[in-house]
């Protein structure tokens, strides 16, 4: 019996060893991750360096969010611009291609006279067409507000300040859509 304990003792040491060399092997990849975390850091230095210069070539900004429907837009009032707007990297005129959705996102840089003075750069996600028209609006005219508090009641009076609460209304059980029930069928 000893010597069947001292088999059994043995086959388990032998397993033992070969998950040891395998722990050896983690810890040996451990310093190669660490040097990965090291280069992030740079990485982040070196984009917010850029973003500082081109802050300083346009001037400084200033950020906001703007809502309608399922649209948000990031917007960023650049203060010592030349009136170039900017949507997802394109120029605006080519995002919103109809004269009232291109109207509406100048309307409140002109209602307060700033529509030559300043840059606006935003970005839009969700939603469709004029909701994403209307947020970037939303934004810009909150941006204005930061820029000069003295444009608030200006913005307030034409609309440009409130968030249209209005959002699709969801789907409830037993109906086909929002409201409306399966049709009626009498036999």
């Amino acid at each position: 019996m000893a010597e069947a304990k001292k088999k059994t003792t043995e086959k388990k040491e032998a397993v033992k060893k070969p998950a040891a060399t395998k722990t050896a092997k983690k810890d040996d990849k451990k310093p190669a991750t660490k040097t990965k975390v090291e280069k992030t850091p740079t990485l982040k230095l070196e984009a917010e360096q850029e973003t500082a210069a081109k802050a300083a070539k346009g001037g400084s900004f200033i950020p906001s969010v703007g809502r309608r429907k399922r649209a948000i837009a990031r917007v960023r009032l650049i203060k010592n611009g030349k009136g170039v707007i900017t949507i997802n990297g394109k120029p605006y005129d080519k995002v919103f291609t109809t004269f009232d959705l291109s109207t509406q996102i100048i309307a409140p840089l002109k209602a307060v006279g700033q529509d030559g003075s300043v840059d606006v750069s935003a970005k839009v996600v969700g939603g469709g067409m004029r909701g994403q028209a209307e947020a970037v609006r939303h934004g810009i005219a909150r941006s204005l507000i930061e820029l000069n508090p003295t444009f608030r009641k200006t913005l307030k009076k034409l609309g440009y300040l409130s968030r249209d609460p209005r959002q699709k209304e969801r789907k409830k059980p037993g109906k086909k859509g929002a409201r409306r029930s399966p049709q009626w069928s009498k036999r």
